[in-house]
């Protein structure tokens, strides 16, 4: 029998947190709740999760805050941001930090089951999961999209899911230009204009995991889309 996603969902707006975690239940997600961030950090201490939801504004410790601490322990679990300010550059400062996506409150209930199912997806307790992908060879990487992560030399590094999805898709269209269009579809599902920043975001991200390898290339085609490449460091 396939276990329930279980989600840690932080919040500080007590009507908002009961509709919430009213409508996750009756999906059949496992949550837990928090309403402030310190206890929520004492909460990953103590509980594995498959996936975090945060509010940005939280007493005692906010979300940006949260994440970065979570981030030390569960580099590859998805995070979504909840906030009701819609500033770009607090929208970029989460992605920054970790974050996976982010969500402008008032929202639907729908969009967010949408994006927990997207980032659960490839998780073992999802029964659609897809077969597993091999190990591929990427540079001196190793790149293993089923368990979204990379080693190099012994080290080992996790990968968060979009990150693991745009990996690939620059990795298998090795050396050719894939259209910022075409990536935006694939691995966020719109061409928005906030999904495109989070691309570029998601592409510096993706330039760090890979930086000791100096033979990968990420190209920026301006205003058509990415290309890697491998060469010589």
């Amino acid at each position: 029998m396939e276990r329930k996603a279980k989600i840690l969902y932080v919040e500080d707006d007590p009507t908002l947190a009961f509709v919430t975690l009213d409508n996750l239940t009756l999906k059949g997600y496992a949550v837990d709740f928090a309403e402030d961030g310190l206890k929520a950090l004492a909460m990953t201490e103590q509980q594995d999760y498959d996936l975090f939801i945060l509010d940005v504004m939280l007493p005692g410790m906010d979300g940006f805050s949260l994440a970065t601490e979570i981030r030390k322990r569960n580099p590859e679990t998805p995070v979504i941001f909840l906030t009701a300010r819609s500033f770009m550059e607090d929208r970029i400062r989460g992605l920054q930090l970790g974050g996976d996506d982010y969500i402008t409150k008032p929202f639907s209930m729908e969009e967010l089951v949408l994006k927990i199912e997207i980032f659960l997806k490839r998780s073992r307790i999802m029964p659609f999961r897809k077969p597993a992908e091999g190990v591929v060879r990427l540079g001196q990487y190793d790149f293993d999209p089923s368990n979204q992560s990379l080693k190099m030399d012994g080290e080992f590094q996790s990968l968060t899911f979009r990150e693991c999805q745009l990996l690939k898709l620059l990795n298998d269209n090795l050396n050719q230009i894939v259209k910022r269009e075409q990536i935006l579809m694939e691995v966020w599902g719109n061409d928005q204009y906030f999904s495109s920043r989070s691309l570029d975001v998601f592409i510096s991200r993706i330039r760090k995991l890979l930086k000791s390898d100096p033979g990968i290339k990420i190209e920026n085609i301006h205003n058509i889309g990415y290309r890697m490449k491998l060469g010589q460091g």
